[in-house]
């Protein structure tokens, strides 16, 4: 299965009262303080996963980029028997559907993502387009125009 991704958003350290890094290093989140291109894959609501890349500049001690959406490429079969055959739109459009689409879960936590492996990034599209937002579904820190969509 394979998508090109469309929508990520950014979460910080001591700057960003909306991320889970923001007041202290704890077993859920230690992986978003150590080395880039790492999955950070967590459970929230008590029923969904999603899926984060550590990312950060190395002067911040803490981040990830949540990965929000992909336009699905390869494998649209299977990533429509993983979410119960929805409609091929809804597929992989919001952060739990897409761990739920490819497979994501708490296994993935700390898998090295830039190496080929059962779940990796690779080089991608150039955009035509990038459109910063709002992050969505946040109380804090909602000035931060830390969501990224592309046009494809």
């Amino acid at each position: 299965m394979s998508g090109v991704i469309t929508e990520t958003e950014a979460y910080r350290h001591t700057d960003d009262p909306a991320s889970h890094a923001f007041r202290k290093i704890t077993d859920r989140n230690k992986i978003m303080f150590g080395e880039v291109g790492f999955a950070y894959v967590y459970f929230t609501y008590g029923m969904h996963y999603c899926f984060n890349i550590v990312a950060r500049n190395p002067r911040i001690a803490a981040g990830a980029v949540l990965i929000r959406a992909i336009e699905p490429e390869k494998g649209i079969k299977i990533m429509l028997k993983n979410r119960n055959n929805v409609n091929i739109k809804n597929i992989a459009n919001g952060p739990a559907k897409l761990a739920q689409a490819l497979q994501i879960t708490k296994e993935h936590y700390g898998l090295d993502l830039t190496k080929n492996s059962n779940l990796y990034i690779t080089d991608g599209i150039k955009p035509k387009k990038i459109i910063a937002s709002p992050r969505v579904g946040i109380k804090e820190a909602t000035d931060k125009l830390w969501n990224f969509k592309i046009e494809i």
